[in-house]
């Protein structure tokens, strides 16, 4: 349900507008799913599904959706201060950001500002790294 919410508020965000078959094509799904989903999001006050007309996100789902997105950003952000390897990020954030309490969001959040405030903090880390690589700890 989330990766469904984030997509419609992306794609509103950046079309203006969110259709069963873009969702389905940005989701890798059939047009079929989808739309058992949006009648789901429906149902549960997340969007306004028209048959034939399309939806909108309620002001629930877009609150719930922004959030997500920030979320989503937000790891990427985190995974490419840590130093993963740019190829791994999408797959790595798609693998872990539902299993993580907004408690563990925030707290993230915290990190990744205390090394964007400091680049010589992160400039340490990086260090750090590079010893261990150099030891075949990474």
């Amino acid at each position: 349900m989330e990766d469904y919410i984030e997509r419609i508020y992306a794609l509103i965000e950046e079309k203006g507008y969110a259709r069963v078959s873009d969702l389905a094509e940005n989701l890798e799904v059939h047009p079929s799913s989808v739309t058992k989903m949006i009648q789901k999001l429906d149902k549960g006050k997340y969007v306004v599904y028209e048959k034939y007309r399309g939806f909108v996100l309620t002001p629930n789902g877009k609150k719930l959706g922004k959030r997500l997105v920030y979320r989503h950003e937000l790891l990427e952000e985190f995974l490419k201060v840590i130093g993963v390897d740019e190829e791994n990020i999408f797959q790595d954030v798609e693998g872990i950001e539902h299993h993580l309490s907004w408690n563990a969001i925030d707290r993230i959040g915290d990190l990744v500002q205390f090394f964007e405030e400091d680049k010589d903090r992160l400039n340490e880390l990086r260090e750090v790294q590079a010893k261990n690589e150099e030891q075949g700890q990474s």
